[in-house]
């Protein structure tokens, strides 16, 4: 995959635009009203990855190009969303494409911050509320295609199978269960309908400061969403820290107790999430890290820098990140035999520094 990108969804009044100020460094609108985002916000950052200085220094390479987060900020979804309250059908179709979902919760208290229907600040409610939207959105998406499926089904025993496999889908939607909670899901089968529910979520809890570091809210919020991922994020914190050096963000990070931006946190959540990793390239001319998933094989890594790679693919030059650093460069760690050479079946991990060989 080139890029990772993450739909950021949530209530109006919950901090998102804040958090994806914070997350892109960007300057968007960030209103105390509902639909103070009407476009969606699409921000794009670098994975942060120490490893890439070093090896730019190592090589004097001209370019140094990290991994790549595109964030897909979209306006606060109300209830209804799914039927067209408040645009909101517009804004789901905004998010389609993305790997994941972000849902921001609220989680603080302030009264100088309106709730979306200016109840208490209820975690439980508005998660209901937003899981409800998506899946309507996705049943309203099966009950357009099923029609099409069902008219081909007595010629064409693809189309049978597709329809009858949509049906069911639907029976769970129906029962209120996203389709990430079933066991097993046909990806392939649905590949085309970007289906939200299906999806791996991640919900990002916006709490105040004194929450950051509450293991036992933050064990009552888990609750609420096992067995999804959850990180804790302060979003006033998150916009303090963002304009400044890394050392002082670091420090006045700490001071909260805390170890890591929200960005961090998120990337390294999604990343585990969705079973990525990065292998890197280095030479004089660019350092960069390529994104990949677990798993994958070295021509499959090849071919994400160019599919005529993975089709050429002779072979690997591949050495460990800390075997390369300790030789202090290339052709140190080439004579101590650190450089290995791997073939089509090699599993990539996540330290290779990589050079491809294949045919045109």
């Amino acid at each position: 995959m080139s890029s990772l990108s993450i739909g950021i969804v949530g209530l109006p009044n919950v901090g998102k635009s804040t958090l994806f100020n914070a997350l892109t460094n960007n300057d968007i609108l960030a209103a105390n009203y509902p639909f103070a985002t009407i476009e969606p916000n699409t921000g794009i950052v670098p994975v942060p990855d120490a490893r890439l200085d070093v090896l730019q220094n190592m090589y004097s390479a001209e370019k140094l190009i990290p991994a790549t987060v595109t964030f897909v900020d979209i306006a606060g979804l109300v209830e209804g969303a799914s039927k067209g309250e408040g645009l909101g059908n517009k804004f789901l179709a905004n998010i389609r494409e993305c790997n994941a979902i972000v849902h921001v919760v609220r989680a603080f208290e302030n009264d100088d911050i309106l709730r979306h229907d200016e109840g208490k600040v209820n975690p439980k409610a508005d998660i209901e509320i937003i899981n409800t939207e998506l899946i309507l959105s996705d049943m309203q998406s099966i009950e357009n295609r099923l029609p099409k499926l069902q008219k081909e089904a007595k010629a064409r025993p693809a189309a049978r199978e597709q329809a009858s496999y949509l049906e069911s889908l639907l029976r769970h939607l129906e029962s209120g269960t996203p389709l990430s909670a079933l066991p097993s899901l046909d990806h392939e089968l649905i590949a085309d309908m970007h289906l939200l529910t299906a999806k791996p979520v991640i919900y990002l809890f916006n709490v105040d400061e004194t929450t950051l570091t509450d293991e036992a809210k933050h064990q009552e919020l888990t609750t609420l969403v096992a067995p999804a991922r959850t990180i804790f994020v302060c979003a006033k914190v998150e916009e303090e820290v963002k304009d400044l050096p890394e050392e002082d963000a670091l420090e006045l990070l700490e001071s909260y107790g805390i170890k890591d931006t929200g960005l961090n946190q998120l990337i390294k959540a999604a990343y585990d999430t969705l079973g990525l990793q990065s292998y890197l390239t280095a030479g004089p001319k660019e350092v960069r890290a390529w994104t990949i998933h677990q798993g994958d094989t070295a021509p499959q890594a090849a071919g994400v820098i160019h599919t005529d790679f993975e089709r050429g693919f002779i072979a690997a030059q591949i050495v460990s990140y800390p075997d390369l650093v300790e030789a202090g460069s290339e052709s140190a760690a080439r004579s101590t035999g650190k450089i290995r050479t791997e073939g089509k079946t090699y599993v990539m991990q996540p330290d290779d520094v990589v050079e491809f060989r294949f045919n045109v």
